[in-house]
């Protein structure tokens, strides 16, 4: 026996001299150019993962480092990631100083590929809107932030001042909005509530401009926003916030945030409101319709073990809004949803979701104090998500996945105040592949299935990046599609008396077919990219007057096609002053004999020139942001009675500035003055694709962020 535990451990002794490597202990620090500890910085043995090490509040780090390496890589968000060779190290010891991320090419973004990947390495070209940005900006709503940041992108009025979406051609139907990856309940006139999307908790906004239905199915037509939400940063947090502007516009809002162990929860409460006011000169409207809008959400992650985490969400929004004398149109949304993710080693991935969301819309009667509710979609969304590393180094990665969703409408468009429910299901797959350290290849598919019609598609999608030097060039093509909704099938609707809206069960679905070249150019002080798309669009769905049944039905029209370029540059210099600068053509060839209904302004630029400083206890950024949309000539219907011809309308161009202040104050105390419409433009006439404003507006937005007065410095 003796001799068997002898041998076993001489074995053991082999193996561990086998595996074991040789090591040494790297020590140091990490600090920024101003020499402050850039604390929470992974440090990262390159090729090794499981060798790392976070530097702590000092600034400090210490990592084993097998003797074999031959790069440590420093990360940290909001900083360059630089990668330094071992044979720098003196004596163990290796200080590091990191620049910051001007140019934010070291964002982590997840829309494009639905796995993370940094900006600069994305084979998807991606727009982000950093929570910078959001503060800066100090927009109402999401229309505000994107009218603000991108072009090619109108936000503007249909019947009753419902909002509506222009993304290059796209209506918001066609335009998929997610928050956290979730599909959003509800519509308006074929667009979503955007007022819902309020930005008191979004981390950042990533943008995909074209057809992305090989991930994320129907809708995703034109492209893909997505809101993903803020967890709390600080072992607690407290902010408070306000604002105030012309026609007693009021913001006020909160959040609570604890990081405890295993637990990460964020907490945030905000009310809006403004008062109706009248246009100065007529229009297709005279009155602007205020309200008020309140919203609270909640998002609470837990991390059990390492490698495991379930987040949890949950929401409740609410909008009155003041549209008539004796009733207010009231809008309220639920959501909640939970989500476990397992990295069960280093190439396998698990994610499970569940998410529920219900949006209603309601008329509350002054007279008698009665809520009556004539709409309401409920969603609920079941998804599985595999993700697995083919290679050990994690070049090329798969996922597999797939949705279950029931979809329940009920709404007063419908016969009777009826309802109807659809069945969806949908598979799909995508390989990721780094061939060599230039080359990036994309290929999915996905497969649809809807329970109405037995409506099934496939969807696919192949992009390619090559990269060298600064240099990133993309091509892509994408199929895009979207189903006809319950509303566009059996909607039979009197509008107002005056005509019908009929209804289609016959209807096709959308389809699209999305081609993309881009070439970019980024350099720690400059960004530059210039990109073209083309798509061909079969069976875009529409309203179109039928003779026969004396109304307005939807209709398939004929294939047309939607091309342009985009062009932008940006940069921001260390000293504090940036510029950025992005155009848009675009360009829709419709059929002759098909209605041109379309408002695709074809110009349309967003321009931004700013400058900022910050000290110990004070800073401040100066911004002056513009855009300019071009002309556009429509087709509109000559009458509110007559839907049989149509007549040419040219909608005017116009160009509006915004001047922001910003100031961070001490500890903590962020101050903004706004100066919107900066040269006082007033339409001549108020069409509904013209803004609503009055002229020259002056707001003030204070947060303050409770937490940082007792941080020692």
């Amino acid at each position: 026996m003796s001799r068997v535990i002898f041998s076993l451990l001489v074995l053991m002794s082999a193996v561990q001299t086998i595996w074991a490597s040789p090591s040494i202990t790297v020590t140091g620090t990490v600090k920024d150019k101003n020499g402050e500890a850039l604390s929470g910085t992974v440090v990262t043995v390159v090729g090794n993962d499981r060798a790392y090490a976070v530097v702590g509040d000092d600034g400090r780090y210490s990592l084993s480092v097998p003797d074999d390496a031959e790069m440590l890589r420093f990360r940290l968000l909001g900083y360059v990631t630089q990668d330094i060779s071992l044979s720098e190290v003196n004596d163990n010891i290796l200080n590091v100083v990191l620049e910051e991320d001007l140019m934010n090419m070291e964002t982590v973004v997840v829309t494009g590929t639905r796995t993370p990947r940094l900006l600069k390495e994305s084979p998807i070209l991606t727009r982000v809107i950093t929570s910078l940005d959001i503060q800066r900006v100090d927009a109402l709503n999401i229309g505000d932030l994107l009218e603000s940041e991108l072009p090619g992108i109108e936000f503007s009025y249909a019947m009753d001042q419902q909002v509506t979406l222009n993304m290059q051609g796209f209506g918001g139907n066609s335009v998929l909005f997610l928050v956290d990856g979730e599909r959003v309940a509800g519509e308006t006139l074929d667009n979503i509530d955007y007022n819902r999307l309020n930005l008191d908790n979004v981390q950042r906004v990533e943008i995909i401009k074209g057809a992305a239905s090989s991930l994320y199915g129907s809708n995703a037509v034109g492209g893909v926003v997505n809101l993903i939400s803020a967890g709390a940063t600080e072992p607690w947090q407290v902010n408070v916030n306000a604002r105030y502007g012309a026609h007693n516009e009021q913001r006020y809002g909160g959040s609570v945030g604890f990081i405890a162990g295993k637990f990460n929860s964020l907490t945030n409460a905000q009310y809006t409101s403004i008062d109706s006011y009248a246009m100065p000169s007529e229009g297709d409207y005279s009155t602007f319709y205020g309200g008020y809008n309140w919203s609270v959400k909640e998002r609470l992650q837990y991390e059990p073990l390492q490698g495991l985490r379930f987040t949890a969400r949950a929401g409740y929004f609410f909008r009155e809004r003041d549209l008539q004398s004796d009733t207010r149109d009231r809008y309220r949304d639920f959501s909640g949803g939970l989500k476990g993710e397992w990295d069960v080693n280093d190439r396998n991935r698990i994610e499970l979701s569940y998410g529920f969301d219900q949006y209603d819309k309601s008329d509350w009667l002054l007279f008698n104090s009665t809520d009556v509710r004539d709409y309401s979609n409920v969603q609920h969304t079941v998804r599985g998500i595999y993700t697995y590393d083919l290679t050990a180094d994690g070049k090329s990665t798969m996922i597999v996945g797939g949705d279950y969703m029931r979809d329940y409408l009920m709404s007063y468009q419908f016969e009777d105040n009826g309802y109807y429910i659809q069945h969806t299901a949908d598979v799909f797959a995508q390989v990721e592949t780094n061939i060599n350290e230039h080359w990036n290849l994309i290929g999915g598919l996905r497969y649809d299935f809807f329970s109405q019609k037995r409506l099934s598609h496939f969807s696919p999608k192949l992009s390619i990046m090559y990269r060298t030097g600064g240099w990133s060039f993309r091509g892509s093509y994408a199929g895009g599609f979207r189903a006809p909704t319950l509303k566009e099938m059996y909607m039979s609707f009197d509008m107002a008396s005056i005509f019908m809206i009929y209804g289609n069960p016959d209807l096709s679905p959308e389809s699209s077919e999305n081609l993309s070249v881009s070439a970019e150019y980024n350099w720690k002080y400059l960004s530059a990219s210039v990109s073209g798309f083309y798509n061909f669009v079969d069976n875009r769905i529409t309203t179109v007057w039928n003779e026969e049944l004396g109304g307005m039905m939807y209709t398939n029209m004929s294939p047309m096609q939607v091309r342009g370029v985009d062009v932008s540059v940006s940069t921001r210099l260390p000293f504090g002053l940036g510029a950025r600068l992005a155009y848009t053509f675009t360009n829709e060839a419709i059929r002759a004999g098909e209605p041109l209904l379309s408002q695709t302004r074809p110009h349309s630029a967003t321009a931004r020139v700013e400058y900022g400083r910050s000290w110990k206890n004070y800073g401040f950024n100066v911004a002056l942001s513009g855009r300019v949309l071009s002309a556009v000539t429509t087709e509109v219907y000559t009458s509110a009675t007559d839907y049989e011809e149509t007549e040419l309308q040219t909608y005017p161009a116009y160009t509006i500035w915004k001047l922001t202040v910003s100031q961070d104050i001490w500890r903590g105390i962020h101050l903004n003055v706004i100066v919107d419409n900066l040269f006082n433009y007033r339409p001549k006439y108020y069409y509904s694709s013209t803004p609503s404003t009055t002229g020259t507006t002056v707001a003030v937005a204070l947060s303050v962020d409770i937490e940082k007065f007792f941080q020692k410095k």
